[in-house]
């Protein structure tokens, strides 16, 4: 990797473009449906024409499946620039408002842009998750500064070609580097940040913020639960969660973390894994490589690979996988049994495609565990029973919930997305990503008699 930008290398040009967003912010929030759909039009078609690029920016940075990282960087961008074009003239309309005093006066909610922004993207989908904000953000008449991680620096490097294209730098403009340009960008007094990432660097957002009042938006992640209860089909549970494990190798922030499956389904939950791993990612024998994705850096790998250790440590069984290969940062699909909530593996978000299972003999106890802990970002219960799903929902929270499923609250453009305390704060995708990059302003206007 060559060295990357410094904020010292950057403080000029970052002190600059903050300058010419802060005096341009005005007008491009006085533009109008039409400006705004042209900028993101145009947002859609560099990344189209750039698709190659950007497969091969990735694959430099992390070592993708290139069909995952087709659909979740360039045609999940594109479809999602898309949706806020074909919408944005009715997300721009004011509310009107009957006034309940003098229905004869005026009042109406008009969502106006908040200003200055700054948007923080995640290395786990460091185009689809940055680019994804990007254009909520433009819908809604802001301008605002990107900083992508410094762990994809050639992802890094095509978004601000993209950007440099579509956008002059007093709108949009996105800065390389390590760290340290992070942390200089959360120096500035924005009107509204937006965050991708862990809660523990969500936290040092959070206070930067509060030096300034900036609103914010953190989507960050946790231990995302799935329940499995007693009138459940294994077989299709098993297939589901194999394959949510192997998407980008497990690190998805909306990914399973742990399983509570009842004791008498645990065995048949583990073959269908198993089944489902081998058929998937072993076809010949050995593991395809270029099927699932490595673990980002050693840094990761070795957090994971002593997570296991300990769990093996404490009484745990490797029921399916457990194979490590640390020389190119590949862990095979792994399923635990007689995991305990004492274990490492339990207290923090895996982020791998490893599986703890948990059993369980009343849904209560399932209820209690998940109630005593951290708000999780996601949480899957599979089930035929309406009384039991009815009753996982009144007694738990979760930024999302998909029941029968995996994914799917997350991949459908027309419910917000987001977490809560823990898992974060504030929701995006579709009209709740143009809502969370605007203010909805009160308007009253007295008639004369």
């Amino acid at each position: 990797m060559t060295d990357q930008p410094t904020a010292a290398d950057l403080s000029a040009d970052i002190a600059r473009v903050f300058e010419a967003q802060k005096a341009n912010q005005w007008n491009v929030k006085a533009s109008d449906a039409a400006a705004r759909k042209a900028k993101l039009a145009r947002l859609k078609n560099a990344v189209e024409a750039r698709a190659d690029e950007i497969v091969a920016a990735v694959l430099k940075d992390t070592r993708k499946p290139e069909s995952e990282i087709r659909t979740t960087e360039v045609m999940g961008v594109m479809g999602n620039i898309q949706f806020n074009i074909d919408n944005l003239d009715e997300w721009m309309q004011p509310e009107e408002v009957t006034p309940s005093n003098n229905p004869n006066d005026k009042a109406m909610i008009v969502p106006e842009a908040r200003g200055v922004c700054l948007i923080l993207g995640p290395w786990n989908f460091p185009m689809g998750l940055t680019f994804g904000p990007v254009a909520a953000a433009v819908a809604a008449g802001n301008t605002c500064m990107v900083k992508l991680t410094d762990l994809c620096p050639n992802v890094a490097r095509i978004a601000k070609a993209i950007v440099d294209e579509v956008f002059d730098e007093n709108e949009v403009c996105v800065f390389e580097g390590d760290v340290s340009v992070a942390e200089a960008l959360l120096e500035l007094p924005f009107n509204h940040i937006f965050f991708t990432g862990s809660p523990r660097v969500g936290k040092i957002v959070m206070a930067a913020a509060a030096r300034h009042l900036s609103t914010v938006t953190l989507e960050l992640g946790g231990k995302s639960p799935v329940i499995i209860d007693q009138g459940a089909d294994i077989a299709p549970v098993a297939a589901a969660l194999a394959g949510a494990k192997q998407f980008n190798g497990g690190q998805a922030c909306i990914c399973p973390d742990y399983v509570f499956v009842p004791e008498g389904k645990q065995d048949e939950l583990v073959e269908g894994f198993k089944a489902n791993v081998r058929s998937n990612l072993y076809s010949t024998g050995e593991i395809d490589k270029s099927a699932i994705a490595q673990i980002v850096n050693q840094r990761n790998f070795d957090r994971v690979s002593s997570m296991v250790d300990d769990a093996v440590d404490k009484g745990a069984t490797i029921a399916v996988g457990g194979e490590m290969d640390a020389e190119d940062l590949t862990i095979h699909p792994t399923m635990l049994t007689d995991v305990t909530p004492q274990m490492t593996i339990m207290q923090d978000e895996i982020f791998a495609p490893v599986l703890p299972v948990m059993t369980y003999d009343t849904l209560d106890q399932v209820i209690d565990y998940i109630e005593a802990r951290e708000k999780p970002l996601a949480l899957y219960m599979f089930s035929n029973s309406e009384e039991n799903m009815e009753k996982v929902l009144k007694r738990t929270s979760s930024g999302g919930t998909t029941l029968n499923g995996v994914f799917s609250h997350y991949l459908e453009n027309r419910l917000p997305f987001g977490g809560v305390n823990g898992s974060g704060m504030g929701s995006y995708h579709g009209v709740w990503g143009f809502r969370e990059f605007s203010h909805h302003r009160s308007v009253y206007k007295h008639v004369a008699a």
